[in-house]
């Protein structure tokens, strides 16, 4: 699946929660995420490189956890992000699947999320990262290749937030592994 993805970091969020439910869009319950993230073993910032993450989701407490393994690469050049995911049963075996595959941990990333469904294909999520001050904003729209031209979606996307009081210069481009 190719996304599109926008995030910014917020300059105040409660304000773009205000604004959000003046539109009458509001998050859904707190979850809980773990992901550890794999790249390469010659892995550059800034690169098409892929990355694999091996994700923990705690959607509920009398729930048992969700392991979900995800192929993401972002093509730099087109701004798309190339995405992958299937379930894991057993989360210990996948992590040595990754690793014998030349993979080595790059972060561990625990985090708060809460997601609005803007439309079909895109959802928006309110992300508290453990260890980062603030919080972040995530937009993510499927790209259709017949219809869609990835800038004009990226632009919707960056309005959307423009929209709820954020500018260009609370963008954030860099994943979540690369900020800390």
């Amino acid at each position: 699946m190719k996304r599109v993805i926008v995030k910014c970091k917020l300059k105040s969020p409660q304000e773009f929660e205000r604004k959000l439910n003046e539109i009458e869009m509001n998050f859904g319950p707190v979850y809980w995420l773990h992901d550890r993230v794999y790249v390469p073993r010659n892995y550059q910032r800034h690169s098409s490189y892929p990355r694999l993450i091996l994700r923990t989701e705690m959607r509920a407490v009398d729930k048992p956890a969700k392991y979900v393994m995800i192929l993401r690469r972002h093509v730099e050049d087109s701004g798309v992000d190339i995405m992958n995911r299937t379930v894991v049963e057993n989360y210990a075996e996948a992590a040595n699947i990754i690793m014998q595959l030349g993979f080595k941990p790059q972060a561990e990333i625990s985090y708060q999320r809460r997601e609005i469904v803007m439309s079909e294909g895109t959802v928006m999520y309110l992300d508290k990262i453990e260890g980062m001050d603030g919080y972040f904003a995530k937009l993510e729209a499927d790209l259709d290749e017949e219809k869609d031209k990835v800038s004009d979606v990226m632009e919707d996307l960056e309005r959307t937030f423009k929209v709820l009081g954020q500018d260009k210069s609370t963008l954030v481009r860099d994943a979540y592994a690369e900020l800390r």
